[in-house]
């Protein structure tokens, strides 16, 4: 993937900042009350954004935030666009952030393998 350019970056994060705050103040729904906006990727023309996500929970909250987003897109796209004063607001596609898995299940793993020193440096 191409290297994002500065002001694609800086709009990514007012759209994550302003989304977050969205979902905060003016959600209604509360299967999108407890989502944390943790990443929003945006090409160079702003056209788009990919919105990345975690929810409190297991994987069935996960899901009903994604539906939940899924939902409030329209809003969300057309707040989105008047806050932060875009010529075009921005088409938004929301995907769960599983990273923060993966980095747990990777601990996990590796304190299984790794045994324990009794001398911590």
């Amino acid at each position: 993937m191409k290297k994002e350019s500065r002001r694609s970056q800086r709009v990514a994060d007012l759209v994550r900042a302003e989304i977050s705050n969205l979902l905060r103040i003016e959600a209604h729904d509360p299967d999108v009350k407890f989502v944390t906006i943790t990443d929003v990727e945006m090409p160079p023309d702003l056209r788009s954004a990919r919105v990345f996500f975690t929810a409190h929970g297991d994987e069935t909250a996960l899901d009903r935030a994604a539906a939940g987003l899924a939902r409030a897109a329209g809003f969300l796209r057309r707040e989105v666009g008047r806050r932060c004063g875009l010529r075009y607001a921005p088409e938004l596609f929301f995907e769960a952030d599983r990273s923060y898995d993966r980095g747990a299940r990777i601990d996990e793993l590796l304190s299984r393998v790794l045994p324990e020193s009794e001398e911590e440096p």
